[in-house]
């Protein structure tokens, strides 16, 4: 349990210190980052903190804490992906909205440059 948990925790403390790095570089947008630092905060506290851990396993009821500390993590990752599929979601709406009025714009001033021709 202790192996899992320190690797756990060097791997949110890896993933903060990615995000805060790509953050700096502008390589990530501010509002994607805080779902993975927030992310990163969870899983660092979880396995850390030994009592939570078990009380976690026996909330999901399952026998063996550092499993709970993996569901844990599953879940807290699928929501993540969850949320960034909501925004590419919407960020693919936006563009189609985009697009149909740039498309009547563009027929509009072709129609008037053309009224204006003749």
């Amino acid at each position: 349990m202790d192996r899992l948990s320190n690797a756990l925790s060097l791997f949110s403390l890896g993933l903060f210190v990615l995000v805060l790095s790509s953050l700096r570089r502008a390589h990530i947008r501010v509002e994607y980052s805080v779902s993975w630092l927030g992310a990163a905060a969870v899983l660092f506290v979880v396995s850390r903190s030994p009592s939570l851990m078990r009380w976690l396993a026996d909330a999901l009821g399952i026998d063996d804490p550092p499993l709970a500390l993996l569901a844990t993590c599953m879940a807290v990752f699928l929501f993540v992906f969850y949320r960034f599929s909501v925004m590419v979601s919407n960020l693919k709406d936006a563009n189609i909205a985009l697009t149909q009025r740039l498309a009547i714009l563009e027929f509009y001033l072709r129609s008037q440059n053309e009224g204006n021709k003749s």
